[in-house]
């Protein structure tokens, strides 16, 4: 169990205790605790009960629960709340922006228990009387409600990545005469998938692969068999004879846009009974197109024009961009951060702490930034072949001026500005607020410009065109934030931006040494979007970076 997921823990059992109205010196002591297990930088599971009974603010009774958690998953306090409060209630919990005190009005004016009775409330216009709530508040709620339920049983990218290849691998273990691969979203690399489909090419005993060790068996299909893995993530088998086990990855590889275009495309030719996927590219005369760009028919174009694009590669990225460190919200120190970085291959990193305006991440004041400034310098000074840059995630104002005076924007190597509150404008508003901080002379990054959380926060409307041509006009590159529950801009933009000139930054976001190794995954969005080496902003050399963005 990760300090993370311990900390998770605490904040559940706080807001249960919240819910049932409990002693809120107690309440605080486990938020406290929910606070200090994210940002402890060494792991519960290596440290005594005397170690962690020593952490600042912990003490002996939470230090036991969470012994009790990191052995058995759980303890009794938790299990004591969550038995006395309905499942579907607990489920609120985990919406977006709705906390204890409203559910508790829901709960126990309405008798609300479920999330579906809770959206039906809301268009029946029965929490509009309710203290606290009001119209607003309710169209905001359904809002939320209508995108929580639209992303439940559906995984980041990052969290299934690795089970799905260790997946696959285990199954070709087993059966070495199959041919097998990934198929579907998950071998397209989406930001968001459902499930884990594997293709098998050849005949085999289902009791080879379903033992519940592997796979669980859900229901067996036509040509395919559901299953789900010890962690409950969902898998859906096809199969095939070997000999076209190529067509029929081509096929399930592809959405049915691509696929429809496709076959438009060469009708006529009979792309059945391939053994490899690579006789199909062979059919048509077309270079190989990598699953990632198989969304729709806009490579495919690309393809028959002789125009595919060279993708970007984690190799080509140069510089880590927008990194926090214990200046602000980070873990790290940016000694740390940048030995860290260094020690990757990378050839400088921009610390990117965030800015005054951030109170609730310890947004550097003025003197503090001038304190961070002279140990870049003396860090600078004795680091060979490694450069810090300095840098800020400026807050963009609600007016769309940035966070802090010009006189001390004009001091930093580059800003990235980011929207980080009052993030329920409209389309137009929006929009406005973001162009005026495009068009400062002194923004150089367009930070994750929707604010989306992928499967928690649908993001701000923006019209993303207005937003391109603006960055296009000021010399503004655009971050695609590279943490797997950002990934924003969303890869679908990148061809729009390329067409325009605009560079994409591939940025961590990274809020400790770990957080760096998050560029993986903004190269994976990146890809799907055809990014190249030449148009992305940190694939440049730091005196490139530089000169590339100033003014």
């Amino acid at each position: 169990m990760t300090n993370k997921e311990v900390a998770k823990t605490f904040k559940t059992l706080a807001d249960l205790m919240e819910l049932h109205g409990e002693n809120k010196f107690k309440i605080r002591s486990y938020s406290n605790a929910y606070i200090t297990f994210r940002k402890l930088g060494q792991p519960l599971t290596e440290m005594t009960d005397e170690e962690i009974k020593s952490i600042r603010g912990v003490g002996a009774a939470i230090a036991q629960k969470t012994r009790d958690l990191l052995n058995t998953g759980t303890f009794k306090t938790l299990e004591d709340f969550k038995e006395k409060t309905p499942l579907g209630v607990q489920e609120m919990l985990s919406v977006k922006g709705f906390g204890p005190k409203k559910i508790l009005t829901i709960w126990k004016d309405l008798g609300v228990e479920t999330i579906g009775e809770l959206l039906y409330a809301c268009n029946e216009n029965r929490l509009i009387e309710l203290k606290g709530f009001g119209k607003k508040t309710q169209d905001d709620l359904t809002k939320t409600l209508e995108y929580f339920l639209r992303s439940k049983d559906k995984f980041h990218f990052a969290a299934v990545e690795e089970e799905a290849d260790d997946l696959v691998t285990e199954i070709a273990d087993r059966l070495p005469d199959c041919k097998v691969s990934l198929a579907g979203e998950i071998r397209r690399k989406g930001n968001i998938v459902s499930e884990i489909e594997v293709l098998i090419g050849g005949d085999f005993n289902q009791s080879e692969i379903i033992d519940n060790q592997l796979l669980t068996l859900k229901k067996e299909i036509e040509n395919g068999i559901e299953a789900q893995t010890v962690n409950e993530i969902p898998v859906f088998i096809r199969n095939c004879k070997k000999e076209e086990f190529g067509s029929k990855l081509f096929k399930y590889t592809s959405t049915e846009k691509f696929m429809s275009a496709f076959l438009k495309k060469y009708e006529g030719k009979d792309f059945r009974g391939l053994e490899n996927e690579s006789e199909v590219f062979e059919k048509t005369g077309l270079n190989f197109i990598v699953p990632e760009l198989r969304e729709d028919e806009y490579f495919l174009e690309k393809a028959a024009a002789g125009n595919l694009p060279e993708l970007i590669t984690k190799k080509d990225i140069k510089g880590v961009v927008h990194t926090h460190t214990t200046y602000s919200d980070g873990l790290n120190t940016l000694e740390e951060m940048a030995q860290a970085a260094q020690k990757m291959g990378y050839e400088y990193i921009a610390i990117s702490d965030h800015s005054k305006a951030a109170f609730y991440a310890n947004g550097l004041k003025e003197d503090r930034l001038r304190q961070q400034w002279a140990e870049i310098d003396a860090l600078n000074s004795k680091m060979e072949n490694f450069t810090i840059l300095k840098s800020i995630e400026s807050d963009i104002l609600s007016s769309g001026e940035l966070d802090y005076p010009d006189e001390v924007l004009k001091e930093f190597d580059c800003i990235i500005a980011s929207v980080h509150s009052n993030l329920k404008m409209d389309k137009d508003k929006a929009t406005t607020r973001i162009i005026k901080a495009i068009e400062n002379p002194y923004t150089n990054i367009l930070g994750h410009p929707t604010g989306r959380l992928l499967l928690s926060r649908k993001g701000y409307p923006l019209d993303h065109q207005k937003v391109i041509d603006a960055c296009a006009a000021n010399n503004v590159a655009i971050e695609l934030n590279a943490h797997p529950w950002r990934l924003d801009l969303d890869w679908s933009w990148i061809p729009v931006a390329m067409e325009k000139g605009v560079k994409i930054s591939i940025n961590p976001d990274a809020h400790s040494i770990e957080g760096i190794q998050d560029i993986r995954y903004g190269i994976t969005s990146a890809r799907k979007g055809g990014l190249t080496k030449e148009m992305c902003l940190n694939a440049l050399s730091a005196e490139d970076f530089i000169k590339k963005i100033k003014k």
